[in-house]
Formats: C-alpha cells, structure tokens, sequence
C-alpha cells in the first residue's frame, strides 16, 4: 500500500495520556456502553463503510430503544478511516486508549482491518470486523473476530460458479496486487478451479488498486481466449475493468466477489457491467423474516435506500456484541472475548451465525447478477 502523511501515535502515549484525561476505560463516559467504529466514510471505498456505518447505527440505535444492556445505553463512537492506508491503527489506537471503547467494529476492507486488529490484540480489546474476509485478520489473536466469510469458501464457491454454472473450463484471473483482499481471494480461487481437473488458468494478470488503464493487460487477457475472467477487487476498479474489457472486445463474463457490491458499480460501469456476477454475503430478496424486517427498518431510517450486504453485515456485528454484552453481563474485555468465542447459532439478519475455532463466521454466500442496472439474486451457496 502507498505510505500515508497521517501521524502515527504509539499506543502507550495514548494509554498514558487518557489515564492523565480520565477518558479511557471507566472514564467521563462510564454511564454508558462505549463502542468504538471504524470504517470508510470517504475515500475510494465510501460506500462499503457508509453502508456498513448505516447498518451498525441501525441496530445501536435499536438497542438503546430495547434498553440497551446491563441497564445501560450504548454510545457508537465512529471514527473515518478515509480509505486510506495507516489511518486505522491511528484511530483505533484512539478509540481505545482516549475514548475508553470497550470493542470494537470495523472494517470492510482487510488491509484496514488487519492493521487495526494488531492495536487490538495487544490492547485485549475485542474487535469484530462486519465484512473483512482475508484468513489473516483472526489469524492476528484471540481478540479478533469476524461475522462474514471468509475468503476459501469465497473464492470456492466462485471456483465452483465459474465450472457449474458459467460452464467455464478457460478462465483467466485479473489481480490487485495491492490489496490483501483482492491476492487472497485470486489464490483461494485458482486453487479451487484447479483442484477438481479439467479448468485451465490461461492467464494471470495484476494491476494496482486506483489505476485507470487497464488495457495493455486486458489486450493480453482477450488474446488467452478465456471463457470467463475472474475480478476480485473493489468496485471502482471493477467498474473501469468491465469499461475497458467492452471497449476491446473482449465479452466473455466478468465475475468477482463480495468487493463489487455497491450502487457505484452500476452508476459508473452502466452497459458494462450488464450481465456480470458477484458473490456476497446476503440478499434482500432472499432474506428471513428477521432480513425483511431489517430491509424495512433501514428503508425508513435512510430515506428508502435497500440495504446492502455491508449494511447487513454492520448490523450483525452491532448485534453479535450486544448478544455477548448480554450473555456474559459484563463489558470486561475477557469475559467479553470468551463469550464472543463461544456464540451459536445467533439468528442474525444475513443468517444463522456460528463462531467456529477460529474466531470466524460459519454461513452462506449468495451469487447476484447486474440485471438492468440492479443486482439480481441468483443462488445461495451453503458451506
């Protein structure tokens, strides 16, 4: 990633300075449940965390109407990452060591989460990421833990889409080599199309997150003659792609995963985009009773906009801790991290939601399709 001008502060200043302040754990705030957020509020990744920011609110805001937990309300403090490398780790270090969070939420993307989950870890402050899905944000410690999928399920049920449904034996993969979201899925899904014979990777190709011509690699692609081409990446790139590809000729399917979900796919890539698939982690309109309850509570709460899946996944994580909180009644870091550990089958909006050995998510994957300018359910992939 690019380096960052942001100033870095060590956690112990900032541990020491708020014991001087009296704004860390069991400060001015103790009245309240302090719950520490981090997320993309603007930058190129906007939508993801606004989406997911959206759905955290949401449910703490439904909390607080329910009475909160232990008899207190919860407090959502939020803090903007700007999309930008080295910002989490500051603000996260601030969260916990000046604000005096007892957790933390956050982030969408997992080169962000991953540098936040090591302020965690060494602070004993769990942190619950609503959508990160590199193996290596929970590999990070035992505070860290996940509600979404993760990458190897993702990545095989792409592998699994591109042969079953797509028909596809040719299949050439297009990477950012900047993103540990876009290299994690890329690998988990050639392993996948590889493992079961008969698939061919006929060309690999790499790009830098943020680039506007793609191109010379897109020219060497078409000339591979692949029957599909897999994107992971986020979704300003994949739109540009999709441009790109179309402007050359090169109309073999685009798929990617869970990093194409926002309405700027759409808004920028248009005819593009058309036709294209995506896995994510929840569809409105393959949702629970609870999901359809969730789709109308946020409706009316954002002025009629539908949910997304971040926005499911923010409020999961929201619940998930709330449930803990519960369970447990305490906010003391460790008796919250082993009943976080401990959580079966909670009935959440984008479904029913175990924590396994590895602090992660066991759940399902829906494929969308762009279809006249929405995303279109297509299949649920169960693990």
């Amino acid at each position: 990633m690019n380096a960052t001008s942001t100033l870095r502060i060590p956690f112990f200043l900032l541990l020491a300075c708020a014991s001087l302040t009296g704004c860390g754990p069991g400060g001015s705030h103790s009245g309240e449940i302090l719950v520490g957020e981090f997320a993309s509020l603007t930058g190129k990744e906007a939508t993801f965390g606004v989406s997911s920011h959206e759905g955290t609110q949401l449910a703490i805001d439904e909390l607080n109407s329910a009475g909160g937990a232990l008899g207190r309300k919860f407090k959502l403090l939020t803090e903007d990452t700007r999309s930008t490398a080295g910002e989490s780790s500051t603000v996260v270090n601030k969260l916990i060591a000046r604000d005096g969070a007892i957790a933390i939420l956050g982030e969408v993307a997992s080169s962000r989460s991953l540098e936040a989950a090591a302020v965690c870890q060494q602070a004993k402050i769990p942190m619950i990421s609503p959508s990160s899905t590199n193996p290596q944000v929970t590999e990070t410690g035992d505070y860290i833990f996940r509600v979404c999928f993760i990458d190897p399920f993702q990545g095989t049920v792409m592998a699994n889409f591109a042969r079953n449904t797509l028909k596809a034996k040719r299949v050439a993969v297009f990477t950012d080599v900047k993103s540990d979201y876009s290299k994690g899925l890329a690998k988990y899904f050639k392993e996948g199309f590889l493992k079961s014979g008969g698939g061919e990777i006929v060309a690999e190709l790499d790009f830098n997150g943020g680039d506007k011509d793609f191109k010379a690699q897109l020219t060497s692609i078409k000339a591979a003659k692949p029957e599909a081409i897999f994107v992971p990446c986020y979704y300003t790139d994949a739109a540009l792609i999709c441009i790109q590809a179309r402007q050359l000729g090169l109309n073999a399917p685009l798929f990617g995963g869970d990093g194409w979900e926002s309405d700027q796919l759409v808004k920028i890539g248009a005819e593009a985009v058309e036709g294209n698939y995506f896995s994510t982690h929840y569809s409105p309109d393959a949702g629970s009773d609870k999901g359809k309850r969730f789709v109308e509570a946020y409706k009316k709460a954002f002025n009629g906009k539908v949910p997304d899946a971040m926005a499911a996944l923010g409020y999961d994580s929201a619940m998930l801790l709330a449930d803990a909180i519960r369970r447990c009644g305490s906010t003391d870091s460790q008796k919250l991290r082993d009943t976080l550990a401990a959580t079966k089958d909670l009935d959440a909006v984008t479904g029913r939601t175990t924590i396994d050995s590895h602090r992660d998510a066991t759940k399902s994957a829906v494929i969308l399709q762009v279809k006249g300018g929405s995303f279109k359910y297509i299949e649920t992939i169960n693990p």
